[in-house]
């Protein structure tokens, strides 16, 4: 694609970003991402057969950043692996305190587009989240654990549980106990109790 085009693309993907995340993607006309973006409609529909595929489009962009940010947040936390997992929590809790926050993506579309299974953007909010799980079951088995795998996905549904209860709560509490409650799955896991029998 030659440069100007994928400048385009980008700017387009960048648009839909700030208003599907904003606004909701039902209530967000093509319309309004080619006029956020400075093009015509015409040019959008160049780069983009339909909505969905530029909504699956926005969700893929978010994919790598948003792994990106989390590796990050886990390096720079000191201490071993439960204070390094109740970090990740805590980190998330202080994201959410932003003026412009308005919960996961990922979580948000896959609620919006319920009712319409075999959605790309649902496949591509799917795939992030295996990949989120995987690379936190590779850094808890780095750490030594027999049941990374097991352990990553009860550490994925607190986190992701705890974001849902923040939208209803409005309340970064909610986050922190489910820190909590994660570190102490990890700690059980090392002292030798399964994370089966941890909840």
């Amino acid at each position: 694609m030659p440069r100007n085009a994928t400048a385009t693309r980008d700017r387009l993907i960048k648009a839909a970003n700030e208003l599907f995340y904003g606004d909701g993607i039902r209530s967000v006309s093509m319309d309004a991402v080619a006029a956020k973006a400075g093009v015509t409609k015409r040019t959008l529909y160049y780069h983009f057969d339909s909505k969905d595929d530029l909504v699956a489009a926005y969700l893929t962009a978010q994919d790598q950043p948003t792994l990106a940010q989390f590796a990050r947040w886990f390096d720079e936390i000191d201490g071993p692996l439960p204070e390094k997992v109740a970090g990740l929590f805590s980190h998330v809790a202080t994201a959410t305190q932003h003026p412009k926050w308005k919960g996961c993506g990922f979580l948000r579309t896959a609620a919006e587009l319920a009712s319409t299974p075999g959605h790309p953007a649902l496949k591509a909010g799917a795939a992030h989240k295996k990949r989120f799980e995987a690379w936190l079951a590779a850094e808890i088995a780095a750490a030594g654990h027999n049941e990374a795998g097991t352990l990553a996905r009860q550490i994925v549904v607190l986190l992701d549980g705890a974001v849902s209860m923040m939208l209803v709560h409005r309340d970064p509490s909610y986050i922190e106990t489910a820190g909590t409650v994660a570190a102490n799955l990890v700690t059980q896991d090392q002292t030798g109790g399964t994370a089966n029998r941890a909840i």
